[in-house]
């Protein structure tokens, strides 16, 4: 039967992504505010007494706004966290070095550096030395903490300012009671989290900071921040680490230039694909995606002799080896097939050269099988595509492949074109037999700086939970798969805005408005597919969950759905 051999060969195959990653070593200079105890309480001072401004002129610092108690983060992930404790174990900061920009590094017996493509230097190559360890019982991140480190001492804080506020305002004054002064209520909040260590929430504090362009508390925060993260830690310490050199560019308006300087080197390509391999072999996110397009594909085209399969981000081409080899084995003969794949450039590295080296693995594979075969090459971006480009013949049935692309293109919030809905009509209006979507579920498009934050926050929690379930902490391969294939993107969404903000995704319900605003209607999901994908997630974690709802299948790591699949035709 045909749909089980495409079952057969879907399950046999490790699929590669096409999208491709890229690091360069970035220089950031990251801002740094003394965090002693007395610019503490003068800074606090300042907010609380304002009104003898003229008096303390002297003494007065810039002041800080009050947090939100709303702004209290809730982990919604409740995911596993693995510790491993040693003697020897390395504790990362994203502490930038002017000399070279690498990661410090710290160790109990000696200290290296990783540079951000996550090769180790030693001593003598980098100009990063921990000029003060000290560490805390408290500390329970077991990064070292700075000798200007703000006490921990919150009552402390609190009698120095009821001592300097005897003085300026007379023994009757109560103004420092946190019961009746919100300003102080906001700092204990902050204080509280830092000396809890609740990582997640100082983070979402530094983003409200940013948010409302408070500068010297969002400095301090980073400050703070750089004490707790390493990209050798737990999954938050990790996702922390990218989520604040995001924050330090959005700050220093330097997004674009990092995101433009991330895409333009990248590691050696052998490099850059066993990275890729690697993710997509213990995270099923994209074999998940891959999967259903092409059980979808297959289904649509069962009965046809002349198969047209345009990919609108073709990477490797390896996602259509299986449908290739399962058509090989149709009973009354393989169709002829022709596959159209559109790549800009910047795959080009990855793969070692142009899409014609796609086209030849892939003519290589069909003439094994004895597939009739041809490929088209269109080496633009999806915001250039038109009509000509995609030599769609008459007596060919059309499929249209968007796996994870459509949510880089463009919509009308950004640009009068509208490339995300132009090339949902220009693919309606060739009569498609079937188009398949696979896009990451989250809500990232037209939101707010600080919204924004909090979903990239939630989103990514959950992806680096589930890389920590399978690839131990301390391995290298790990780092460098978190580097070069995710940490870009959030720096993307965190750092900047306009068309220079490429990372736009959206949730399943607005895809399913374009897609009907463009004509199409529901393509009904394969019972059979569904059920090989179930079979595939029982050799991962548990923690994966697999649900079809409203004509799509989600898949999502506990609570949190992660990537969504559909079909329109």
């Amino acid at each position: 039967m045909f749909q089980n051999n495409i079952l057969a060969t879907l399950e046999s195959f490790d699929f590669l992504s096409p999208l491709q990653r890229d690091r360069e070593t970035v220089e950031v200079n990251y801002p740094s505010v003394q965090a002693s105890q007395q610019y503490r309480s003068a800074v606090m001072a300042s907010r609380l007494y304002h009104q003898v401004k003229q008096e303390v002129e002297p003494y007065c610092l810039p002041q800080f706004p009050t947090i939100d108690r709303s702004l209290c983060y809730s982990d919604s992930s409740q995911g596993s966290h693995f510790s491993v404790k040693n003697s020897s174990e390395l504790y990362c900061t994203l502490e930038s070095s002017s000399a070279n920009g690498s990661y410090t590094v710290y160790n109990s017996s000696s200290t290296v550096s990783f540079s951000p493509n996550g090769s180790p230097m030693s001593q003598q190559e980098s100009q990063s030395y921990p000029s003060d360890l000290h560490h805390s019982p408290d500390n329970t991140y077991g990064s070292p903490i700075s000798g200007s480190c703000i006490t921990d001492d919150v009552s402390d804080l609190r009698h120095k300012l009821r001592e300097l506020e005897t003085v300026m305002l007379g023994p009757d004054s109560d103004i420092i009671d946190s019961t009746t002064s919100p300003d102080m209520g906001s700092w204990n909040l902050v204080m509280d989290a830092i000396s809890r260590g609740d990582l997640k929430q100082v983070l979402v504090s530094c983003a409200k900071a940013v948010s409302d362009n408070d500068l010297m508390m969002s400095q301090w925060l980073m400050d703070e921040l750089r004490r707790m993260v390493s990209v050798s830690g737990e999954p938050i310490q990790r996702l922390g680490a990218y989520m604040l050199e995001g924050l330090v560019a959005r700050l220093a308006s330097s997004g674009s230039s990092i995101y433009k300087a991330l895409r333009c080197k990248e590691p050696a390509s052998a490099d850059l694909l066993s990275y890729m391999h690697i993710l997509y072999e213990v995270c099923p996110y994209f074999k998940f995606g891959y999967m259903s397009a092409n059980g979808a594909i297959a289904e649509a085209m069962k009965d046809e002799d002349r198969v047209h399969i345009i990919d609108f981000q073709i990477g490797q081409g390896s996602q259509w080896i299986t449908l290739i080899q399962a058509f090989a084995a149709r009973p009354g003969g393989p169709p002829h097939i022709c596959i159209t794949g559109i790549d800009d450039s910047t795959s080009a590295y990855a793969r070692g050269g142009g899409l014609n080296i796609v086209g030849k693995r892939l003519s290589k594979l069909a003439e094994h099988f004895k597939v009739p075969f041809e490929f088209h090459a269109a080496a633009m971006s999806g915001c250039e595509v038109q009509q000509e480009h995609l030599r769609v013949r008459p007596g060919e049935a059309l499929a249209v492949n968007f796996a994870f692309m459509l949510h880089h293109m463009p919509d009308e919030s950004v640009s009068t074109e509208n490339h995300r809905d132009r090339l949902l009509r220009l693919v309606k209006s060739l009569s498609p037999k079937v188009v398949t979507l696979v896009e990451q579920e989250s809500n990232t498009n037209t939101a707010p700086f600080f919204p924004r934050f909090l979903e990239t926050l939630n989103y990514y929690t959950a992806m680096f939970e589930s890389i920590d379930v399978t690839l131990p902490r301390d391995r290298k391969e790990r780092i460098n798969v978190e580097q070069h294939c995710l940490a870009r993107d959030v720096v993307n969404i965190i750092a900047c805005e306009g068309p220079e903000r490429v990372e736009r995704h959206e949730l399943m319900g607005k895809w399913r408005s374009r897609f009907r605003m463009a004509g199409f209607c529901p393509y009904p999901l394969s019972s059979l597919v569904n059920a090989t994908i179930k079979t595939l997630l029982e050799n991962y974690c548990d923690k994966y969950r697999l649900e079809e709802r409203d004509g799509a299948l989600f898949l999502g790591w506990m609570n949190r759905d992660l990537v969504a699949s559909c079909a329109w035709k």
